[in-house]
């Protein structure tokens, strides 16, 4: 059995090295969001398919542990190889089931194999340290060692990237894995899962389980599963947070976002519009880096307003396989209703729609779940929607009198995944850095995506846990430290 994307079939899981048919009896129909065509049959795993993976894993684990690392590394160094040779396949297996333009799929990509080229670092990053003579005759030593199996439930709007937030840190620590990505997009990690397969990974070492809430919650209950990593909404990574705690588990768990972007009257007010323009409605705004709330301060106001509803305008809605599109459709109609029932709530309470992308209808793909850019002016802060995280093409204006204004709104957001500034003031700059109360900072930057070195950062409602994904936060996580004190007897010594 192969990885098959036959829509009348059920998608396989791999485990142990190989892909098995499901024993589920429940399943989802995949579509295509810009064309609704049927893409595949999801099974909805149970516990028991989710315990043989992790079975799976933890049968592979104690010689996985003892390969040396630098070994361990040696299937990543072919993976990216092959992610490189494969980019465009799985670049348009993510346009077709999660709807973002190609362009945006094979940036997706490339931060993909970033994370696999750092991972590919692990027999330095993982390094322990020592100290001789802690005490006379006596040396101290920290090493690093694997966890175990450990769990990962990726999200739908990065199918390709996040997964490898994890996947290639995890198992080159020395752990093993079961994947469960999200049921509405499954057929990237099919393809990646067929890659990996061609490595020469040994059978156990990754394994991945097709399912929803049932597979989760089998995954965090699991007594063999170490450690949790997450990412979803704030109210799903607030639960999986609390059950992986009450299980004894570590846990990183990423949720929503509400990122606020802050314009100065000094800032270059085109470069601004532009770069807030793709922030907010690339990837028809279903990322946690997307920026939906644009605070002007000053006379920033009216210049800025004027310079994002032309930006937003212009933007070309459709199918993301197509030339010249630059914003493909929403996940799925039931998001379109949400995020559409959403920009009601904001109308209703106050704000003016001077974009509205309601009711959008595309040419020849009249079932598709197709937004237009909507630009949500004046909306109170009272209102429900100033901390509601709308994941869609919607972005709200608001204005403050000044800066200490503007951190005000940030201070009171639930949310601390990412905030903007844009100015040419190096000392507003350098206040924003200091004060802003948000994870991912960016000045004169859109989207604050840190490179696969640095950690994926989030506060307050945005992230629950410790350390986060990507670069030495992950090796944090995904090893345990064993401190060893030593002494040798002097006199054993003189025999040699």
């Amino acid at each position: 059995m192969s990885a098959a994307t036959d829509p009348s079939q059920p998608i396989p899981h791999y485990i142990d090295g190989q892909w098995a048919a499901s024993r589920a009896t429940e399943f989802l129909d995949l579509v295509n969001p810009a064309t609704a065509e049927g893409l595949a049959r999801v099974p909805l795993a149970g516990a028991a398919e989710v315990g043989a993976a992790v079975t799976a894993a933890a049968a592979a684990f104690p010689e996985w542990r003892r390969t040396p690392p630098e070994d361990r590394i040696q299937p990543l160094f072919k993976l990216k190889q092959l992610l490189e040779e494969e980019l465009e396949v799985l670049s348009r297996t993510i346009t077709q089931e999660n709807g973002k333009t190609v362009a945006e799929a094979r940036a997706e990509m490339r931060r993909a194999i970033e994370n696999v080229e750092v991972a590919c670092g692990i027999p330095s990053m993982m390094q322990g340290y020592n100290l001789e003579d802690v005490a006379r005759g006596i040396d101290e030593i920290m090493i690093r060692q694997p966890l175990g199996v450990v769990a990962v439930v990726t999200p739908s709007n990065f199918p390709g990237m996040i997964p490898f937030w994890f996947l290639p840190y995890a198992i080159a620590t020395g752990n093993t894995l079961v994947l469960k990505p999200s049921e509405r997009v499954p057929l990237t990690m099919q393809k990646a899962f067929a890659l990996l397969h061609r490595t020469g990974l040994p059978r156990g070492v990754v394994n991945l389980v097709n399912g929803g809430r049932a597979a989760v919650e089998a995954l965090i209950d699991h007594p063999q599963v170490r450690a949790v990593s997450f990412v979803g909404s704030t109210a799903a990574a607030r639960a999986v947070y609390a059950r992986a705690a009450a299980h004894g588990k570590r846990a990183q768990c990423q949720g929503g976002a509400k990122n606020h972007v802050v314009i100065l009257p000094d800032a270059e007010m085109e470069m601004a519009a532009r770069i807030v323009n793709d922030s907010a409605f690339g990837c028809a705004g279903q990322r946690c880096l997307a920026v939906s709330v644009a605070v002007t301060v000053g006379s920033a106001q009216r210049e800025f307003r004027e310079a994002i509803a032309d930006a937003a305008k212009a933007l070309k809605v459709g199918n993301g396989l197509d030339e010249g599109v630059h914003m493909g459709p929403v996940l799925t109609a039931q998001s379109k209703s949400r995020i559409e029932s959403l920009v009601g709530v904001g109308v209703k309470d106050g704000a003016r729609a001077i974009l509205d992308g309601r009711g959008t209808r595309i040419a020849g793909y009249e079932k598709g779940s197709f937004l237009n850019p909507t630009i949500l002016d004046g909306l109170p802060p009272e209102s429900a929607l100033t901390d509601t995280e709308i994941f869609g093409p919607v972005l709200s204006l608001t204005h403050a009198r000044d800066l200490d204004e503007a951190i005000g709104f940030l201070e009171r957001s639930a949310h601390g995944n990412q905030a903007s500034l844009f100015t040419s003031s190096g000392a507003a700059a350098r206040r924003f850095r200091y004060e802003a109360k948000a994870g991912n900072i960016g000045i004169n930057i859109g989207v604050a995506a840190p490179m696969a070195y640095f950690p994926f950062s989030g506060w307050k409602d945005s992230f629950f846990g410790v350390v986060h994904a990507q670069g030495r936060d992950a090796i944090e996580f995904y090893t345990e430290k064993k401190v060893v004190v030593e002494r040798w007897a002097a006199e054993h010594s003189r025999k040699f």
